[in-house]
């Protein structure tokens, strides 16, 4: 007995310190929790991708699924310095390679794997529009492979690091709705194995370089953080809470200069790799350049629900503004937004502020910056995933207003039945008892909002499947949605602008007590 006592006491010694949290997690059960979850998140996503995707048997354009073939088919087929440039053999008015580079690499990869099983699917010309069963199953195994190589580990890596160097005995359910919760998240599943795309690439990226710098790796957050910026352009949103984060401990440490300098060296060095091929001439730059800032589409596009769609009901920004003006303000408002996040972890940098940094800067860009997508609201979601232990109830109903906004997308799409039935789960698995005790002003929020809000989502979903709207007014049920799911964004930024600033208040109070002692 005495002999099991003390073994008790060494391994709860390892948990707290955090020594070895990789043999803790497989000794307490996590790697398997985690397999058996992860393994039902992939046939989930394989539920929902033998549903419709974007563009379906619509020409001429076909939607995303069709873009993300074509990308295929023209870096198969042409030279790497074409890629990006009109030319007779690539017409960029249809579905232009408009990603950074690293998305062109993964597009001939993935090229390679599908010409090797149906070449007719990436043949050059006679290839556009392709919708043969085959080619079909090789495109989505093509995001279902890239999930589970990317996604999943970058899960697994922030949960080992996440939970490591805490006493976590009468928690192990706690841990498996956290890992549940990230992988099964319905809006990045619907967008990338049902309408059809690689998000899974970028944001798995981005959590691995969240982990990274969880676990004090700085230079491999760099890397990988760079790796997502060069998959995809929109990853810069969470980019003011890696720089004031960073910026923040490099200030702190002996030589700030020379820290500053080997964070800088390591982005740069990961850049000159990734547009190696494109850097021999300005010309060959700005053509890629040029491709990743789409300005001429305007403020906004569809019906998002941020800043400038929202209020465009009452003030017609396109009519009242100019391209370069408007693209001025929403420099200025999206700034504006987060650069108190930023300020703060320039401040005081801690590990829970630059999750809530990440989430505020990301939210900033949503609401405020130039030619956003329904998808978009995918970037703030990843922060609030991971902050759904310490903010359980506001990351479900950020969640399902997020998958909300993006409901006319996903009508379009034909995708209501995957979306009824991952709203369910979801719903399910907030329902779950959570580890976190919630403070008496959230259960005054969940009071109000558990009533009023649910009940006006719940009467347009019945209003938009069932009506059909006014002529004079074809688009005002979207208009409607938007404002609801606008109106949650936007109490959410705040409140969690707030949360981050409190914890500024809180680590001030334990340096006070530091000193009493």
């Amino acid at each position: 007995m005495a002999k099991s006592s003390k073994k008790s006491k060494e391994e709860e010694e390892i948990v707290d310190s955090g020594d070895d949290a990789w043999w803790w997690l497989v000794h307490k059960g996590i790697t398997p929790s985690f397999f058996c979850i992860a393994l039902f998140s992939l046939l989930v996503r394989v539920a929902v991708s033998l549903h419709p995707y974007s563009g379906a048997a619509t020409p001429p354009k076909f939607g995303d699924f069709e873009a993300q073939r074509h990308w295929m088919e023209i870096t198969l087929n042409l030279p790497l310095n074409e890629w990006y440039r009109n030319t007779t053999r690539n017409d960029l008015s249809y579905w232009g390679l408009d990603y950074p580079p690293l998305t062109a690499y993964q597009s001939y990869v993935h090229g390679l794997f599908i010409r090797f099983f149906s070449p007719e699917s990436v043949a050059l010309f006679t290839s556009r529009g392709h919708e043969s069963y085959l080619g079909k199953l090789l495109m989505r195994w093509t995001v279902l492979s890239s999930d589970a190589l990317v996604f999943f580990p970058a899960v697994f890596y922030f949960i080992v690091v996440y939970y490591s160097g805490r006493n976590q005995r009468g928690r192990m359910g706690g841990i498996a709705w956290h890992i549940a919760i990230i992988l099964l998240n319905p809006c990045l599943i619907l967008i990338d194995h049902g309408h059809f795309q690689y998000n899974c690439i970028s944001l798995g990226l981005t959590l691995g370089a969240i982990a990274a710098i969880l676990s004090d790796k700085d230079l491999l957050a760099c890397v990988l953080y760079s790796l997502a910026l060069n998959h995809k352009q929109m990853s810069a949103y969470f980019a003011p809470a890696f720089f004031s984060h960073l910026l923040g401990k490099c200030i702190r440490r002996r030589y700030p200069i020379f820290e500053v300098f080997k964070l800088g060296l390591v982005v740069s060095g990961t850049f000159l790799v990734v547009w190696w091929p494109y850097i021999h001439s300005v010309e060959a730059f700005f053509e890629v350049l040029s491709r990743l800032a789409p300005f001429e589409r305007g403020i906004y596009e569809d019906y998002v629900a941020n800043f400038w769609c929202t209020t465009s009901v009452l003030v017609k920004w396109k009519r009242l503004f100019p391209t370069h003006q408007l693209k001025v303000l929403s420099l200025g408002a999206t700034v504006s937004t987060f650069l108190p996040s930023m300020i703060q972890q320039i401040w005081a940098p801690s590990k829970k502020g630059f999750l809530y940094g990440l989430l505020n800067s990301a939210f900033s860009f949503y609401l405020f910056s130039f030619q956003v997508h329904e998808k978009s609201i995918l970037l703030p979601l990843l922060p609030a995933s991971l902050l759904a232990s310490e903010e359980p109830f506001l990351f479900t109903w950020m969640t399902i207003y997020a998958l909300f906004s993006m409901f006319p997308l996903l009508h379009r799409d034909k995708l209501i039945l995957p979306y009824l039935a991952l709203s369910a789960l979801f719903i399910l698995l907030s329902l779950a008892p959570n580890r976190r005790q919630e403070t008496r002003e959230t259960n005054a929020f969940r009071s109000i909002v558990t009533t009023f809000f649910p009940f006006c989502s719940l009467i347009l979903h019945v209003v938009y499947l069932s009506m059909n709207a006014p002529q004079r007014y074809p688009f005002l049920f979207e208009a409607l949605i938007m404002l609801l799911c606008f109106s949650q964004f936007t109490f959410l930024t705040m409140y969690t602008n707030a949360q981050q600033w409190m914890l500024l208040k809180h680590s001030n109070l334990v340096e006070k007590e530091k000193k009493l002692l």
